[in-house]
């Protein structure tokens, strides 16, 4: 197979293919490779170690030659978001006190899927501590988005959005506390799954909130994306598509569509009628309370939670400096993040305004959610992920028709109720803007519906196509 075939191929195909042996694994990890230089302006690398790569997947090749039993992700090399602990690659979560640190051992989803085969590719960059959407780094540089390299891949976990867009590798893990997984995977048109929180294991990842964390993954196919669950749940009975002839989706105008850029209004629109072409029903309600419920729950948990969080994750993983060093040698802009939250200050959360979030609005929010999905018997709630495509890296204001709209609105305005409510989200390329960048859709099932999901992207997935990949 030619360079370019393989780099096309999707993780399914590629693992069948070093199974049976139609390439090996170091065939295979060497176009990989070979992609990575080629774009090495995205940075989307924070470690990435080419003769440890090749020797893995040398080991594999001869693990199939012996015929030993071989794992779903034989031969696979996954880049790692840099925030997912590995014993045997530093875990520096993008920050400068971490440079140098290597997790006394790997972190569960990470014994998970090398025991099923996978190769470490490399450790991706990401926003410093996942504190962010733009991963626009200041420690290790900023990530580029494959795209236009003056725009941001989202964040926080842009490396192995950007990686998994550039051909770099077909299926990567991501990490998502409030967006992570999505955002990236929109503005950088790959497919991305968050799933119910808890479905996977987050423990051994530099954390904010373990009310909202969760790792991920990000791909280019939902073929892959459901390999992943099925590794990461063990069950892997086969998801088939669903038909989409009387599927039911939510859509919610006045949250989730109001204001948008008029490039991403077009996009989603069109793709909509594209899925009602298919026979999709688009059933018009809005969620009970929303906005009001996000803004008493997201914030205060994750400005509270992160202040304990972090310093146990550090004391759990090995790290020799503390949490105060952390903070004390971060770049500024997460230092006046950071600042923002300590006693005293105007984001600090008291025990009663977080106890009230956890304890009050949190189950409400939940509550509401479970009586729209019953009420109106939708699969699905469909929306754009963001208000706007990838800005430029720096921008901290995005002008929409004639307004100026706050960076942190247009990126987490959409994104912030999945995630903070646990569900699951599935995110889908719709398009391309008339200036060459990607617009994407999110699909939020009710709780536990993971594979329900996976099922409904398999057959839209169908309808809305992929996008054309980016050129060099």
């Amino acid at each position: 197979m030619s360079a370019a075939t393989l780099l096309e191929m999707s993780a399914v195909d590629a693992i069948a293919a070093m199974q049976r042996g139609s390439i090996t694994a170091e065939r295979y990890a060497s176009a990989l490779l070979e992609q990575c230089e080629h774009w090495k302006s995205l940075n989307a690398f924070i470690t990435l170690d080419r003769e440890r790569v090749l020797s893995a997947a040398r080991a594999a090749d001869q693990r199939r030659k012996s015929g030993r039993k071989l794992g779903p992700l034989h031969g696979l090399p996954i880049p790692i978001k840099d925030s997912v602990n590995t014993h045997d690659l530093r875990t520096t979560a993008g920050t400068p006190a971490l440079r140098e640190f290597q997790p006394k051992e790997d972190a569960p989803i990470m014994r998970i899927l090398r025991d099923a085969g996978a190769i470490v590719l490399g450790k991706t960059n990401l926003h410093e501590l996942s504190m962010g959407w733009t991963s626009n780094n200041h420690a290790f540089g900023a990530v580029h988005n494959p795209y236009d390299q003056a725009r941001i891949p989202g964040g926080s976990s842009g490396g192995t959005a950007a990686a998994v867009a550039a051909r770099m590798a077909p299926l990567g893990v991501a990490e998502d506390t409030e967006g992570s997984i999505r955002v990236p995977a929109a503005l950088c048109g790959i497919v991305g799954f968050r799933p119910t929180t808890s479905r996977y294991p987050s423990a051994g990842v530099a954390p904010i909130s373990t009310l909202f964390d969760q790792v991920g993954p990000h791909a280019r196919a939902v073929g892959d994306l459901a390999l992943f669950d099925a590794v990461a749940t063990g069950n892997f009975s086969a998801i088939r598509t669903t038909p989409l002839k009387g599927v039911k989706l939510g859509v919610a105008r006045g949250y989730w569509f109001a204001g948008l850029d008029a490039e991403v209004e077009r996009i989603t629109n069109a793709a909509l009628r594209k899925l009602q072409d298919a026979g999709v029903e688009l059933v018009e309600r809005e969620v009970e309370d929303l906005a009001d419920l996000i803004e008493s729950t997201t914030w205060p948990v994750e400005a509270h939670d992160v202040l304990h969080s972090l310093p146990q994750y550090l004391r759990d993983s090995g790290a020799t400096v503390t949490f105060d060093q952390v903070i004390a040698l971060a770049s500024p802009d997460v230092q006046a993040l950071f600042a923002l939250f300590r006693p005293g200050s105007r984001g600090f959360m008291t025990e009663e305004v977080y106890r009230a979030a956890c304890d009050t609005y949190l189950p409400r929010l939940r509550r509401n959610f479970r009586a729209y999905f019953a009420r109106t018997g939708v699969t699905a709630i469909v929306f754009p992920v963001t208000m706007a495509p990838a800005t430029i890296i720096g921008e901290d204001e995005v002008t929409i028709g004639n307004e100026k709209v706050s960076f942190l609105t247009a990126i987490s305005r959409n994104i912030a109720p999945g995630s903070t409510a646990g569900l699951p989200g599935l995110v889908l390329p719709a398009g391309l803007t008339k200036s060459g960048l990607p617009v994407s859709l999110e699909f939020d099932g009710p709780t536990g519906t993971d594979r329900e999901l996976l099922a409904l992207g398999l057959s839209v997935e169908g309808v809305l196509g992929h996008l054309p990949p980016p050129k060099v």
